[in-house]
């Protein structure tokens, strides 16, 4: 009887939140800061309305001392205004981490507020789970073959088919061709390793974090055909110089995680820099412009794959478009940097066999940031 009473009590309050959503306004913002890493911290927001319900979003970036202010600003612009002001957002505000934090929350209470999964509102649903891959580029910490072998045999038995590495981050930027060809020839042999390790059924992920010019990037992508990768992604940042590396490649290859918005996504599939294009809901201007960057991929033909290595909240919220493309194909997962990130979110982030996370049915984005364990972290509420 108590479970029915409870049941009874949140359609009741999801039926009155249907009446008064038209007139539901946007009042507080909270940044949550929560300590992760050397490589940083996460930046989880919450907004809340003058009807009680509130909605979270991921800012992460790595660039908390400008996001953070520009997350206070920007929600000065939807201050006060309805809780459907996702576009006024996005015409007053300027692009990347801040706008996406702020817009996530506004889609996350818009499902509240309609009684509705926030992936209803995008569309509608074409599957239930979404597979992601495991990238352990976070967090392995002995950047060697070993290290990063060890890292992802933990992430196969942990349950991922698929994982991600970034061996090239320890290059100089501009290194003479003695310094770029001692990193690259690491850089293979950690990839060589994690193949090993992984085996040929399970898919190779390797991030070049564009480290390396054309000529030295068409060598690379030649050296590291023998390890079947998935994909190739990021090599160098020129475009023209990714179409020509895309041309030449024997495998796929991926990128566009820093681009914003459709403007910017639009001449990169044009010029054909990429056969996957990798827009992160963090950083593209939410959730409705990662929608609008599908459709846009869709119609040139080209799968979409969410960039996302930060927490749960944006994986969620990622995932809830994903689960709307025709054209989708697989999603990151930071794995293993905390021991601790699956509860930071309730319900607590469940991944299955295969990579694959089930998109929650409930309203909005279907979870809530686990307060009582971010504080004990030592996360600072501003």
């Amino acid at each position: 009887m108590a479970g029915m009473g409870l049941l009874f009590r949140r359609d009741f309050l999801l039926a009155g939140a249907l009446r008064r959503a038209p007139k539901m306004t946007l009042t507080k913002l909270e940044i949550f800061r929560i300590p992760v890493n050397a490589r940083g911290a996460w930046l989880l927001t919450r907004i809340h309305t003058s009807a009680g319900i509130s909605g979270i979003g991921d800012a992460s970036h790595g660039n908390d001392e400008r996001t953070i202010p520009l997350l206070k600003q920007y929600f000065e612009i939807v201050r006060g205004r309805r809780i459907d002001s996702v576009e006024l957002l996005r015409r007053e505000a300027g692009p990347r981490a801040a706008i996406s934090g702020i817009e996530q929350c506004l889609w996350d209470i818009a499902g509240k507020a309609y009684g509705v999964p926030t992936y209803a509102l995008f569309g509608g649903k074409l599957r239930d789970r979404v597979r992601n891959y495991a990238n352990i580029n976070r967090s392995t910490t002995e950047r060697t073959p070993r290290g990063f072998a060890a890292m992802a045999e933990r992430a196969i038995a942990a349950g991922f088919d698929a994982v991600k590495l970034a061996p090239f981050d320890g290059m100089p930027r501009q290194p003479d061709d003695a310094t770029a060809e001692r990193f690259t020839r690491l850089g293979i042999d950690c990839a060589r390793a994690v193949r090993n390790a992984i085996g040929p059924k399970n898919d190779l992920l390797v991030d070049a974090h564009e480290h390396f010019t054309l000529a030295r990037g068409l060598d690379l992508a030649r050296r590291m055909e023998p390890l079947k990768l998935f994909w190739l992604e990021e090599v160098t940042p020129a475009m023209a110089d990714l179409a020509e590396i895309n041309r030449d490649a024997k495998m796929q290859t991926a990128g566009g995680e820093k681009r914003y918005g459709v403007k910017e996504f639009y001449p990169y599939i044009e010029a054909g820099a990429v056969d996957i294009v990798m827009p992160d809901v963090k950083v593209c201007g939410g959730m409705l412009q990662l929608k609008e960057i599908a459709a846009l991929a869709e119609a040139a033909q080209i799968p979409v794959s969410p960039h996302g290595p930060a927490s749960p909240v944006g994986n969620v919220a990622a995932a809830q478009v994903c689960v709307t493309m025709p054209n989708f194909l697989i999603l990151e997962h930071s794995y293993g940097e905390v021991p601790w990130r699956a509860e930071i979110i309730h319900p607590p982030e469940l991944i299955e066999r295969g990579g694959e996370m089930r998109v929650s049915d409930a309203p909005g984005l279907g979870i809530e940031i686990n307060e009582k364990l971010a504080r004990r972290l030592g996360a600072s509420v501003l």
